[in-house]
């Protein structure tokens, strides 16, 4: 990209790139005789475009990356004039009713859509034709479903009636007539509509065979050739993108060591945005992130994952700075769906996604996990958010966590490489201020009140849920089992029972009271015999 930059190409070479779109898609496609009529527009636009791509690339100087890709590109004359002349401009979606092909690909194909399409042309021509042979005024050319096409004569008229017309049927005050043409016409029309349709998907079918004959016989070179044009593609950022990075996106930074700092991330928005940095490497694999909704988990980790992305694509990076090491996947379990048509619950979807990425993600794979386990019961989702993050913590993975489960915040005092960050808001009279401004350390509650009032949830059940929560809060104080917050004192949102805690067993405390080496051997079988007993 500094490249195209310094040699202030890249806007000639952007309006080159834009007609290539996913052919190394396409083309396998193709290959498995799959491929639709836009996908074979799409095709037969990059063809088009190569040579004035090759053109442009020639201008670049020798030993640079695009030059060696000026080296792979070769030009398909012959197969761009054959998708040209074989498809419309505009293509239907699929080839099942036709109107694919061009009118003068085909002769046999532009007959039989002649005759469906001028049927009504051909009986007028037809019909003043045989007025004029007969002498007939009252003659004319007509079709139903039932007899097909005919002549008909008024009753007075019809006895005088050329000796070549053959009595179809009579009616009450008229007879009508059939001529070896206007049968001959009827045969060819009545079945002209379904066998162009069928001479159309025939001659699509050769046009599949015609591409894959001439592109699938040195295939994974071609197609790497394809893979680069389609990188270099990805390269260019759309809506005037290239003087926009020119401008105001720094160049990321490659570093050889697992390290993420995209400091001050935020692009130009219409909306003022706060930039927040994010800070990962070696000891600092997973980042549980906690704080209200809409407060911006979400897009916090999102416009990580975005400059990452970008980064490894070659692109400059909306942030102040960025240093971003390799990272072989980003894996994402972020909203809910359902899949009703597959019989896949929300719930479901998500277990689903979150068992692929842990079964996939690597030391340096960059892992966002939004609010694991909200689908199921409180103790079943938090379990498995748990056993979740420490599974990503063992697999060492770069992960922000975003969790409304305040019991997360307690894995960094057990597992290494897991720091708190939290969204910061502020309380306004009832109301709720989201800061958007990202901190260390855990949130103290997650607003979920105010946010729902701010949805329009009516003030009456708002204030019946501030009442149930009150009766909630004193129960875990009750309880005491209320875990204290970040700042020493007690937290300010109800939380739940501990999960991990449990009651001793009786038999456990005595066994931790014992003084084994002052027990006789009987001693001990004695109490062997006793606790079998007991339990």
């Amino acid at each position: 990209m500094t490249l195209l930059l310094e040699a202030d190409g890249y806007e000639a070479l952007r309006d080159s790139l834009k007609a290539i779109g996913d052919v190394e898609r396409i083309l396998a496609r193709v290959a498995l005789y799959s491929a639709r009529p836009r996908d074979l527009a799409r095709l037969r636009d990059a063809f088009n475009a190569l040579p004035d791509l090759e053109a442009r690339l020639a201008d670049y100087p020798e030993g640079s990356t695009l030059d060696e890709l000026k080296h792979h590109i070769r030009p398909y004359p012959e197969l761009a004039a054959t998708l040209n002349r074989a498809l419309v401009e505009n293509p239907p979606v699929v080839i099942r009713d036709g109107g694919v092909l061009a009118e003068g690909y085909d002769a046999e194909l532009d007959e039989h859509r002649g005759l469906a399409e001028h049927a009504g042309d051909y009986l007028v021509r037809l019909e003043t034709r045989e007025r004029e042979r007969t002498g007939l005024p009252g003659l004319k050319v007509g079709y139903n479903r039932v007899h097909g096409y005919y002549i008909e004569i008024p009753r007075a008229q019809a006895k005088d009636a050329p000796a070549d017309y053959i009595r179809r049927q009579t009616l009450k005050n008229a007879e009508r007539f059939i001529i070896p043409e206007l049968k001959e016409f009827e045969d060819k029309a009545l079945s002209a509509k379904s066998r162009a349709l069928a001479r159309e998907k025939l001659l699509y079918e050769g046009l599949l065979d015609t591409l894959n004959a001439e592109l699938d016989a040195p295939a994974g070179q071609r197609r790497g050739h394809w893979r680069r044009w389609t990188l270099l593609r990805l390269r260019r950022a759309r809506r005037a993108p290239w003087s926009s990075c020119a401008r105001t996106w720094p160049r990321p930074r490659a570093s050889q060591h697992p390290r993420r700092s995209p400091p001050g991330g935020g692009a130009s928005l219409r909306r003022p945005f706060v930039p927040n940095d994010l800070m990962m490497g070696d000891d600092r694999r997973m980042l549980v992130i906690t704080g209200p909704n809409m407060g911006g988990k979400s897009t916090y980790m999102r416009q990580a994952a975005l400059i990452v992305l970008l980064a490894h694509t070659g692109s400059f990076v909306p942030a102040d700075a960025a240093e971003i090491g390799p990272v072989d996947r980003i894996f994402t379990r972020i909203g809910s769906s359902d899949d009703l048509a597959g019989g896949r619950s929300t719930f479901m979807v998500e277990m689903t996604e979150t068992a692929s990425i842990l079964h996939n993600a690597t030391d340096e794979s960059l892992v966002l996990m939004d609010e694991i386990g909200r689908g199921t019961s409180t103790f079943d989702g938090l379990s498995l958010a748990w056993a979740s993050a420490e599974h990503l913590t063992r697999t060492r993975a770069f992960t922000l966590f975003a969790t409304h489960y305040f019991e997360m915040t307690a894995l960094p005092e057990q597992a290494e490489g897991v720091a708190n960050v939290h969204l910061t808001a502020a309380e306004h009279r009832d109301g709720i201020v989201f800061m958007h401004r990202v901190e260390e350390g855990p949130a103290s509650q997650s607003y979920g009140l105010q946010v729902a009032q701010l949805a329009g949830v009516p003030q009456g059940v708002i204030a019946r849920a501030r009442e149930k929560l009150a009766q909630l809060e004193q129960q875990e104080v009750d309880q005491g089992s209320r875990p204290a917050s970040a700042d020493g004192g007690a937290a300010a949102a109800p939380l739940q029972n501990d999960l991990f805690a449990s009651t001793p067993h009786p038999l456990v405390e005595e066994l931790g009271g014992l003084s084994l080496d002052e027990l006789t051997p009987r001693q001990a079988l004695e109490l062997l015999y006793r606790w079998r007993e007991t339990l």
